[in-house]
């Protein structure tokens, strides 16, 4: 048995930059890895069997392990492997939050088993095999937080000056396809540089949207920038502050209003994993 950490991501910036022939739009982000997140299990079984088990701290939807049993079918169906294998997903993550909760596990599923069944198949091409399953899911098989471009799956990995971060999700499952697909989204945003970043010149073009059509964020997001700059992480609804040090944001984590989850976490720009089994 082995356990691998599922990590939340945040995007520190999301700019459209165009649409494109198939329906998906071209973006630019940088991604931000947190040191908080989902745990996933890993422990051999009977040949053929594939068992999944979902613990938390509230009962989550059956449809929070849909990613990680298609996973697991994509990879066996790529291999021909035959071996079994029990999944326990530890379920911290919010979903419809734009924390990459889904595919940071497909993302594992694909690591653990590749492991788990000796499949021996490298990272670029766990790489493509996720992005069939979600434009984030090679973001998560990389394990580096990264600047992005494409769909999102055009990925360099970045070091990030070190950070906390105070994360709330309000009480609302934001659906990215309704995002995307709204009249008023911005689409045509100038591309720019790390130096554009770093500068202030980056914004969240779902965020205008997601505020209108979802009060909670706009609640959100009014509340947090009252007390730090706010900003809304994918298409939401989870918005985030950035902070110097751990201690203040535990501070304002303190004060949040009963009806939000929140959490606060370390920025890491490499994730590390351990598949030596106990």
């Amino acid at each position: 048995m082995f356990t691998l950490k599922a990590p939340a991501k945040l995007n520190l910036f999301l700019h459209i930059t165009g649409r494109r022939d198939d329906g998906y739009h071209n973006l630019q982000t940088l991604f931000q890895l947190l040191d908080y997140g989902d745990d996933l299990e890993f422990r051999s079984a009977n040949a053929g069997d594939l068992g999944l088990h979902i613990e938390g701290a509230s009962q989550p939807p059956p449809m929070a392990g849909n990613l990680i049993t298609r996973a697991a079918q994509l990879l066996r169906s790529h291999t021909g492997a035959t071996d079994g294998a029990d999944i326990t997903l530890h379920k911290r993550l919010p979903m419809g939050a734009g924390l990459g909760g889904g595919s940071a596990n497909a993302a594992m599923t694909l690591l653990g088993l590749n492991a788990l069944w000796r499949t021996g198949l490298p990272e670029d091409e766990l790489a493509e095999l996720g992005l069939a399953l979600g434009a984030d899911v090679p973001l998560f098989v990389r394990g580096h937080s990264a600047w992005a471009e494409g769909v999102g799956d055009k990925l360099q990995p970045v070091a990030i000056a070190p950070a906390w971060y105070l994360v709330i999700t309000p009480d609302c499952v934001v659906s990215t396809a309704e995002i995307f697909s709204h009249q008023q989204l911005t689409r045509h945003s100038p591309a720019i540089k790390m130096a554009d970043f770093l500068a202030g010149r980056g914004q969240n073009d779902c965020e205008k949207v997601t505020r209108l059509l979802y009060p909670q964020v706009e609640n959100a997001l009014q509340w947090l920038d009252q007390r730090a700059p706010a900003r809304m992480t994918g298409t939401g609804g989870s918005v985030f502050a950035v902070f110097p040090d751990r201690f203040e944001a535990e501070r304002i984590l303190a004060t949040l209003p009963n009806e939000w989850r929140g959490f606060v976490a370390r920025g890491i720009d490499k994730l590390e994993h351990d598949f030596q089994q106990a």
